[in-house]
């Protein structure tokens, strides 16, 4: 399988960003990125998809949105749309509806910063995810990197100190979003994760001070989402946009934390008596399934059945695990960083079915 490190999540001059699409596919060239997906708010952007190159880099751009009900007040349940043949911000006020629409144009939904929680010292309210009865959503953005730097907005000074080491900021998904997952999980739904920058590159000031607030260049080494493909990308725009669509469709993906340490190169599989599993795959349990984890590096390493830590390795870079029941396996990968334990890989799961 081949491995492509994608940002999603990001917003621009159409919206609230501050960049236009040229200083985000400057920035994702620079880091070496092989896709972006901008979702600026409720407008489907017509024109910038498509590959960008510099030198021998290039990126493939593709465009979604992140539709939410501008009617409501605060303006909770925002969804990334990616992939649809049409705008559909229209739907935004009947969020089921908006969700059968996305899956007849095509398109995929996922469930963007699940928790987000309010910053009252800056007017920001709660703007989190409540509509859970809602079904047939592809996934959820278990890591918003905005929206864990927002909870530690509690004053200027906390703002301003963590806007000037944004290497401080990220430590996991919030256990909540993590916690929600898992009782998804727990109803039979196969749901796919991914992290989200949530990248606007806010300017502020405050008197003399002048800051932009994590700049994409920074967004894209640090929470990404992986994707597990068949072949490399191949310069051809509909095939490779396909590829990408599928692989984030099936949950053929992890999340990492790339800026400690690059994540490229984990692995998550099952092997059964006929089959083998990747991430996001079903496999039948019959006698055994032999679960096997390769970690770029040795770490704290938690396999979980169910929602429930079975096994936990700390010095071994492949792990290997024989599973005699059935359940919803996934990994998280921690490691020290800064003085501090921070989630580094998180996988989607694989479905060991009876």
């Amino acid at each position: 399988m081949n491995e492509l490190v994608i940002n999603l999540h990001m917003h621009t001059t159409y919206s609230d960003g501050s960049g236009k699409h040229a200083d985000i596919i400057d920035a994702a060239l620079e880091v070496g990125l092989d896709a972006i997906i901008t979702t600026d708010h409720n407008v489907l952007v017509h024109g910038p998809a498509g590959y960008y190159q510099d030198g021998d880099r290039k990126v493939l751009l593709l465009v979604g949105e992140e539709v939410h009900d501008q009617t409501a007040d605060p303006q909770k349940n925002h969804l990334l749309v990616i992939g649809a043949d049409r705008e559909l911000a229209d739907l935004a006020a009947n969020t089921q509806d908006l969700v059968n629409n996305v899956q007849k144009s095509g398109g995929l939904a996922f469930i963007a910063h699940p928790v987000d929680p309010a910053a009252p010292a800056f007017g920001e309210p709660d703007i989190s995810w409540e509509k859970w009865e809602v079904e047939n959503f592809t996934g959820i953005e278990l890591w918003n990197a905005m929206s864990e730097f927002k909870s530690l907005m509690e004053d200027w000074f906390r703002a301003i100190f963590y806007s000037f080491n944004p290497k401080l900021v990220a430590h996991a998904p919030f256990s909540a979003t993590i916690n929600r997952w898992d009782q998804l999980l727990g109803t039979g739904r196969q749901v796919v994760a991914v992290g989200g920058s949530d990248a606007h590159a806010f300017h502020y000031s405050l008197g003399p001070i002048r800051k932009t607030i994590f700049p994409y260049k920074f967004h894209f080494q640090a929470v990404n989402t992986h994707l597990l493909t068949g072949g490399a990308l191949s310069g051809d725009f509909d095939k490779d946009r396909l590829m990408v669509l599928e692989a984030l469709r099936n949950g053929h993906a992890f999340v990492g934390y790339d800026l400690p340490s690059p994540t490229h190169g984990f692995k998550f599989t099952a092997q059964g008596l006929e089959t083998t599993a990747l991430m996001g795959d079903e496999i039948k349990l019959n006698e055994g399934v032999t679960l096997q984890i390769n970690l770029p590096m040795r770490a704290e390493c938690n396999l979980l059945k169910d929602g429930e830590i079975v096994k936990t390795w700390t010095k071994r870079e492949i792990c290997t695990y024989i599973a005699n029941e059935a359940g919803v396996y996934r990994v998280e990968v921690y490691l020290r960083y800064l003085g501090a334990r921070r989630g580094w890989i998180f996988s989607n799961p694989i479905y060991v079915r009876e």
